[in-house]
């Protein structure tokens, strides 16, 4: 997904992963700087070399310099948190994102998977694609790019897991099971005008 996702930055880039886990992302990215966020404990345990682990909330990143990223990722965040926290990890990964930069996320959407969706106790907010998109655009993201059927609201499976499988799902014309949606926002650029 990595790979998928990288052309949306170059290889001199800064990367945040926010809400890391266990580091999959992030650890999979060809970037200058990789930085890994989450507020469990154990980061630093699944880490590859290189990657920079702090303990923070998505809505608290004081720890980062303003401007500091050209990628902002979060993968099955923002439905575990209130509508207030989401605005407030908006206003964050905005801080943090250097004029031009990317804000990339992953999410279950609801408008395709309604009947799955909670099946997650941890699920709070119902997003999806059309909703995401417009919060995006109220929080000050422009030029948003928007896949509704990014991939299948789950990748587990009792064989240990799909994941060797994304890059061809990834190439097909039509997702069949998809779930989860891709939305990517970008920073205006100084100078430019936002929405």
């Amino acid at each position: 997904m990595a790979r998928y996702l990288s052309r949306w930055w170059d290889a001199d880039a800064t990367v945040l992963d926010v809400g890391a886990g266990y580091c999959s992302f992030i650890n999979a990215v060809r970037a200058r700087r990789r930085v890994a966020v989450d507020i469990h404990d154990q980061l630093e345990r699944y880490a590859a070399p290189g990657v920079e682990c702090i303990r923070a909330s998505a809505t608290d990143l004081d720890v980062l310099a303003d401007r500091s990223f050209d990628v902002v990722f979060a993968s099955n965040l923002l439905e575990h948190l209130s509508r207030e926290d989401i605005r407030a990890a908006l206003a964050e990964f905005r801080r943090v994102l250097r004029p031009g930069g990317r804000l990339i996320l992953i999410q279950p959407n609801f408008r395709l998977r309604p009947g799955e969706y909670f099946d997650d106790y941890t699920h709070l907010t119902p997003l999806s694609d059309r909703s995401l998109a417009d919060l995006l655009t109220v929080a000050g993201f422009t030029d948003l790019h928007v896949e509704p059927r990014f991939l299948p609201l789950t990748i587990r499976s009792r064989g240990g897991g799909l994941s060797v499988l994304i890059p061809f799902y990834l190439r097909l014309p039509w997702r069949p099971l998809a779930g989860q949606m891709l939305v990517v926002g970008r920073v205006a650029r100084a100078g430019a005008e936002t929405a």
